[in-house]
């Protein structure tokens, strides 16, 4: 087997033998360009952290893998950007994620989560992720970022296209960024004519009383990425969370009896089955040396988050999902000025939907013993998760039905 190919089918498994025999290795990247792909923990977080490695894709050689290909009107976002400009941009939007802000979340979250398990009802089948994984993080950060019911979409089947690309449909991802594109241009006009309490209407007004903090291009990139990473990030790491439980119910069962773990558990899940598999490229701004090898300036640096968190002079027994473990130093959402700007509401989203579930229904079990995982050498996330299961009592509606009935519309 090709180690594209393994990475994808098998990640771990390449991970490990990549860490044990070469940490640093120059492999081909998700687009087929070269790049060099880093594995051990010490050297993922000190290259997470390292000022030389650079976001901006101005900083790549001819021919070095830059990652997706997107217009001026999305490209223009922190995924993009080195200080200062990241640091003025992330300043603009950092307030709506802070942990005081998340905390005042919790409530329409859970309430959010119960509206979607009451349109299960109390048994029955169901792929959990359609069904609840999807929209639960949807729902919140289209509430967040102030899109209205009417533009809410299928945001999840753009993103699909540009994750994990269907080789049989070369045309696919360059309509899903036409649409996204057009989405997008279409709900800053409609916020500008109708705007509101919420971060969109905010930053707009930012954008047009002071063009110099924020340009249209970022406007418009800043909630494309907010809205895209704001749910597809928390979508994976739902669903993984969900079904690495079923796959140890032992765990399962613990939490049952003490709900009060499962703040250490999301820690874990996300460490033991993390929604990346890598960080985003990054670009030598002069040569680097990483365990020895050096990397030319302006080659692409591929950062193995997934291969990071499973390495065993960092986290023994990586392969053992335990709760107790110290998981301080997980790499999941990433690591210094980069840090997944959403990471508070992701662990609390996360949270609540495990502790909902778990309340609501006394019997959750698999109904296909081998999931379907994305092929996509840069998420790690179901394509469906079958499940069959049951409530101890009957459901009792916390919202209004119209409310539920909007909340639970399938996304994919």
């Amino acid at each position: 087997m090709d180690l594209q190919g393994e990475l994808v089918t098998h990640p771990y498994a390449a991970y490990q033998r990549l860490r044990d025999a070469a940490p640093v290795q120059r492999i081909a990247g998700p687009g087929g360009e070269p790049a060099w792909l880093v594995t051990r923990y010490d050297d993922v977080r000190s290259a997470l952290a390292d000022p030389r490695l650079s976001l901006n894709k101005a900083n790549a050689v001819e021919g070095a893998y830059r990652g997706l290909s997107l217009p001026p009107a999305l490209d223009a976002n922190l995924l993009n950007m080195d200080p200062p400009d990241h640091t003025r941009l992330r300043k603009l939007v950092g307030r709506a994620f802070t942990p005081r802000r998340v905390e005042e979340l919790r409530t329409p979250i859970r309430r959010t989560a119960d509206d979607l398990l009451d349109a299960l009802g109390t048994h029955g089948r169901t792929d959990l992720i359609a069904a609840y994984a999807a929209p639960l993080p949807i729902t919140v950060i289209c509430d967040l970022l102030g899109v209205p019911d009417g533009h809410r979409t299928d945001f999840r089947g753009w993103t699909n296209e540009l994750i994990a690309p269907d080789p049989s449909r070369p045309q696919a991802a360059k309509q899903a960024i036409g649409a996204m594109l057009a989405f997008f241009t279409e709900l800053i006009a409609h916020k500008r004519r109708h705007p509101a309490d919420d971060l969109l209407s905010d930053l707009i007004t930012v954008r047009d009383t002071d063009g110099d903090r924020l340009g249209e291009d970022e406007l418009t990139s800043l909630a494309f990425l907010i809205l895209g990473a704001g749910y597809e990030n928390t979508v994976q790491l739902i669903g993984n969370a969900v079904h690495a439980l079923l796959t140890h119910p032992e765990l399962l069962a613990r939490l049952r009896l003490d709900p009060s773990k499962l703040p250490d558990a999301v820690e874990e899940l996300a460490r033991y089955e993390g929604p990346a598999l890598l960080s985003i490229r990054r670009f030598p701004t002069e040569d680097v040396t990483i365990s020895g090898v050096t990397i030319p300036a302006g080659e692409t640096v591929l950062l193995s988050l997934s291969a990071a968190n499973r390495d065993p002079a960092r986290f023994p027994h990586p392969e053992q999902l335990d709760v107790d473990r110290d998981t301080s130093g997980h790499l999941a959402l990433g690591y210094g000025i980069h840090y997944c700007l959403g990471a508070p509401l992701a662990r609390a989203e996360t949270e609540i939907a495990l502790a909902a579930l778990l309340e609501r229904f006394s019997s959750l079990a698999l109904t296909e013993t081998e999931p379907q995982w994305r092929t996509s050498l840069r998420a790690r996330g179901l394509v469906a998760l079958p499940v069959e299961y049951k409530s101890a009592v009957p459901a009792v509606p916390a919202v209004p039905a119209v409310r539920a009935a909007r909340a639970a519309r399938p996304l994919a």
